[in-house]
């Protein structure tokens, strides 16, 4: 991490385009951006929380921002990041996350989060859905866009990548961007690809699971594959998943349209509670050689989206109860609420979980300082 994170991020974020008119202007765009990442960092969750914050720590604010028209009330806050081009912010965010991290050798899952409570029906305005790329061993916020309106997930995420550096990176989908040309852009951009497999791939899935089928039926006799099992178990439940790929995809008649299909997965999920075994089954494709180890990471790490990122932001950020919803300032808080999550996420010293630490940045000046690099 940058020595002064602050300073970085005033840098990267000054660049942003002002939406307002300049001549009637007396904040300057950095300076509310700043303020409202710190009140954010430090517990607010909507604008009258943001300017109360910013107002209790005038005199701070004052030690490295300008504040040339003093504290912007809440209104100003609000209407600001209203007009805000969320992607201009978006490209400011992921600039700045490169520079916490390098992306070789991480495993990137893209997914999606509906903001459920955003949505305006007195003006016919459904809830935003934010489509995020998530850094598994960094666990970071790599970057987020939003989906437009009347749309999904499957243009929304050649746009995500195309902000990302994705090279020497493993990248995992889930069913809905199982797509060619996701695959194409993904290795295009020096990745690999594992994406899970629904019904909505015509017969890719259904002669995925009969190749699986047979192998299984024949004792994979005659067909090179390589498997990996683990055992995990808590509180009376034990859940055990078998992990197998098979290099054999000539037999495929599509392949070509694949980008670099290389192999072809399965995941065999048993789980035991009380005596009661359930038993699911998943398939996936992927770029990656027959490695069933090296494909139960990327397997597996594909739910640290939900555990680590999705689940954090619904607890510790309250994000599904967030009621912020005029123009663009729903994709605008959220992009700062994940600003907010890599600030606190990358303290080596950290003890508690998230929303401790949200509360302790309130309490605390000196350890919000440190979060963002100036004490």
């Amino acid at each position: 991490m940058p020595e002064n994170v602050c300073t970085s991020i005033i840098d990267h974020f000054s660049a942003l385009p002002d939406p307002r008119i300049l001549l009637k202007t007396s904040h300057k765009l950095v300076d509310i951006v700043a303020m409202a990442l710190c009140a954010v960092v430090a517990g607010a969750d909507d604008w009258v929380e943001i300017a109360a914050y910013a107002r209790a720590k005038e005199v701070w604010f004052k030690g490295f921002l300008e504040l040339p028209g003093g504290i912007p009330s809440h209104d100003t806050f609000g209407r600001v990041f209203a007009l805000l081009d969320p992607d201009a912010f978006g490209k400011c965010y992921v600039d700045w996350v490169r520079t916490l991290i390098n992306i070789p050798d991480e495993l990137v899952a893209v997914d999606g989060k509906t903001l459920r409570r955003c949505h305006d029906r007195s003006n016919g305005k459904s809830a935003i859905h934010m489509v995020n790329a998530w850094a598994v061993h960094h666990g970071l916020v790599l970057g987020q866009v939003k989906t437009e309106a009347k749309s999904n997930e499957i243009t929304a995420i050649p746009e995500l990548l195309k902000l990302l550096d994705l090279k020497g990176s493993v990248v995992t989908v889930d069913a809905m961007g199982c797509q060619k040309e996701i695959a194409k852009q993904i290795v295009e951009q020096g990745a690999d690809y594992v994406f899970s497999l629904k019904g909505n791939q015509g017969n890719l899935h259904k002669e995925v699971e009969l190749l699986f089928q047979d192998a299984k039926n024949n004792d994979f006799k005659d067909l090179p594959h390589d498997s990996f099992t683990t055992v995990d178990g808590e509180h009376g439940r034990i859940e055990t998943r078998r992990y197998t790929t098979i290099a054999d995809v000539d037999w495929f008649e599509e392949k070509n349209k694949w980008a670099k299909l290389t192999s072809f997965g399965m995941v065999e999920s048993e789980r035991e509670i009380a005596g009661h075994i359930t038993v699911e089954t998943r398939y996936f494709i992927a770029s990656l050689p027959s490695d069933a180890k090296r494909f139960a990471a990327a397997a597996r790490g594909h739910w640290a989206v939900e555990n680590s990122l999705h689940w954090s932001l619904d607890i510790a950020f309250r994000e599904d109860d967030s009621r912020v919803r005029s123009g663009h300032a729903p994709a605008n808080l959220a992009t700062m609420r994940r600003l907010a999550l890599n600030l606190i996420k990358q303290d080596p010293h950290r003890k508690i979980g998230i929303k401790a630490s949200r509360k302790r940045a309130g309490w605390d000046l000196d350890y919000i300082k440190r979060l963002l690099g100036l004490a």
